[in-house]
């Protein structure tokens, strides 16, 4: 499972937001972390659309935590960050095709499915106030 900037960007950002007593643009969070603005703009778009953040319009306007940290689970910060959900192993249960075309017929296809079973529940456990 790799994952990038996005998700790295994703946390840090809502480690801000989390902090702040009013609305932070896009702008302000860019310069405060060094992140470019247009890619961290559409992180933090992406977040809203999974209602992780919700934009605040006007003046005094920025993004704001819809839920508390405890409540925001790391998995859906990766999956609306990297726009889909972490895998392990390209191979698994999770894809639509396996690479060598033997999904249900590898022999280390169970074995590779209880893994990211085990993975997703340890990413959908850990909140957000968890690595805070």
């Amino acid at each position: 499972m790799l994952l990038t900037r996005a998700t790295e960007y994703a946390l840090l950002s809502l480690d801000t937001i989390r902090k702040s007593d009013k609305p932070i643009g896009a702008e302000q969070l860019s310069i405060e972390l060094g992140i470019p603005k247009s890619f961290l703009a559409k992180i933090l778009q992406s977040l809203a659309r999974q209602e992780i953040l919700e934009s605040k319009k006007g003046a005094h306007g920025g993004f704001i935590l819809i839920k508390e940290a405890k409540d925001i689970s790391v998995r859906s910060i990766i999956v609306a960050a990297e726009g889909k959900s972490p895998v392990v192993f390209d191979c698994t249960q999770y894809l639509a095709s396996c690479p060598n075309g033997a999904i249900g017929s590898c022999a280390i296809s169970p074995f590779l499915f209880n893994f990211q079973v085990r993975v997703d529940h340890f990413l959908d456990g850990l909140m957000l106030e968890d690595i805070l």
